[in-house]
């Protein structure tokens, strides 16, 4: 009987422990849902130069849209240029950007791939052109992507308050109802915006950036020298970086960027597999340091910001896994045991297993309706598409545990996710 009051002890010890890591994300759904209406920045002093960059990968089919979209921003047309890399490209892609009337690069390379280098190389050439002082800041772009008319002016604003050295932006979904995927897709990066991205922001603690519709500051990429971040995460890199440096990442709410979700399982096997593997490469590099600065002293306000830096990178499902596989393997093995120390301890295994599953897809279900609904009116589907998908999306985050398990042992490398014409939808926002 020992044995089955440290059995229990171990699976109350991992609860309490997980709640406690993770207990500060509790705290920011509560800000994002008793803030739920955001206040309006005031209006910026100063009108700032920026560039847009956007890297494609043969894009001919949706790059003109994101093209138009930053046309027809409500900004002064002479403080904001459009620049698109053509990136090892096999279609018009680069003919389609010149076409819509961007400044078009082309380049080559199948050593350095990835949206890494790409950026890099497009920083570099435009401040060959341009010198390294001429724009205030640059805005990051997927092909896919189409952008609100005031998404630059709202950025203006908060990027002239002085606070931010790059600032992220509400990431919705132009084809939320298209299939399940797409919806829990768009749910995820819905919830990153209002109920992450957001507290924080009012915490005056650093967000992250999450991989389009960003902006960066001049004086950063002039301090880096380019974008030297090339890990199959950029983005988290990036924003891993900032928490270290205390370079502070701000949020936008009212800018909106428009992104396209993969829509086949085959898609969504294959991104979410490089972001895996890219998790791992910045635990590899990033982990000691993230530590130390959520300890430091040293570390100002930028504690809290590497702790949830840390805590969405680690791989914490693979604890999830240990403690599984230990309550199966009793249960499984209790069969040997006399016929009443089985039975408890059969009882103590299913118990913990059914009630962690409960727990999670309870919580999820809660997460995924509070998101949908103070989102609502912004979600661009109907009544039904916003909800009909709901109830599946705590498989579309579970599914996560064979891609991430799989990312251990196989390597991984950059590749494109094709992206689908929306010139519809485009018309319509």
């Amino acid at each position: 009987m020992k044995f089955l009051n440290t059995f229990m002890w171990f699976n109350a010890t991992v609860v309490i422990i997980m709640t406690a890591a993770y207990l500060y994300q509790a705290v920011y759904m509560f800000i994002g849902f008793k803030k739920r209406h955001v206040e309006e920045t005031p209006e910026a002093k100063v009108n700032h130069r920026y560039a847009a960059f956007i890297s494609a990968r043969n894009e001919e089919g949706v790059i003109g849209e994101l093209i138009d979209s930053l046309k027809k921003q409500k900004y002064p047309k002479e403080l904001f240029d459009i620049y698109v890399l053509a990136d090892n490209c096999t279609d018009r892609t680069a003919e389609a950007a010149r076409c819509h009337g961007a400044n078009v690069f082309e380049r080559q390379d199948k050593e350095l791939v990835g949206k890494g280098y790409a950026l890099d190389y497009l920083y570099k050439k435009v401040v060959e052109f341009k010198g390294d002082d001429y724009y205030d800041a640059f805005m990051v772009f997927d092909a896919d992507n189409i952008v609100e008319e005031h998404f630059v002016s709202e950025m203006n604003k908060t990027f002239d308050t002085g606070k931010y050295d790059a600032i992220t932006c509400y990431r919705n979904s132009k084809n939320f109802g298209s299939t399940w995927l797409s919806a829990a897709y768009s749910i995820w990066f819905l919830r990153e915006a209002r109920y992450v991205n957001y507290p924080r922001s009012l915490l005056g603690t650093t967000c992250m950036i999450s991989g389009t519709g960003f902006l960066v500051s001049g004086k950063i990429m002039k301090k880096n020298g380019g974008w030297p971040y090339h890990l199959l995460t950029e983005d988290i890199q990036f924003s891993v970086n900032c928490a270290l440096d205390q370079n502070m990442i701000g949020y936008c709410d009212r800018a909106m960027v428009y992104d396209e979700q993969p829509t086949t399982w085959k898609q969504s096997f294959k991104q979410r597999l490089r972001w895996s593997k890219g998790f791992y490469q910045i635990d590899g590099q990033y982990v000691g340091s993230l530590i130390k600065g959520s300890v430091s002293r040293s570390n100002k306000g930028f504690r809290l910001g590497c702790y949830d830096v840390l805590m969405t990178v680690l791989p914490a499902v693979f604890l999830t896994l240990a403690v599984f596989g230990i309550n199966i393997w009793v249960f499984c093995t209790a069969g040997s045991m006399p016929y009443y120390v089985r039975l408890l301890f059969r009882q103590e295994a299913f118990r913990y297993l059914s009630l962690a599953v409960f727990d999670y897809y309870l919580g999820m279900i809660i997460i995924g309706v509070l998101t949908i609904t103070t989102e609502w009116k912004r979600i661009p589907a109907t009544s039904w598409e916003k909800i009909k998908y709901l109830w599946i999306f705590p498989l579309f985050i579970a599914s996560y545990i064979p891609i991430t398990l799989k990312a251990l042992f196989c390597k991984v490398d950059w590749q494109p996710i094709q992206h689908n014409s929306a010139k519809v939808f485009g018309e319509n926002i």
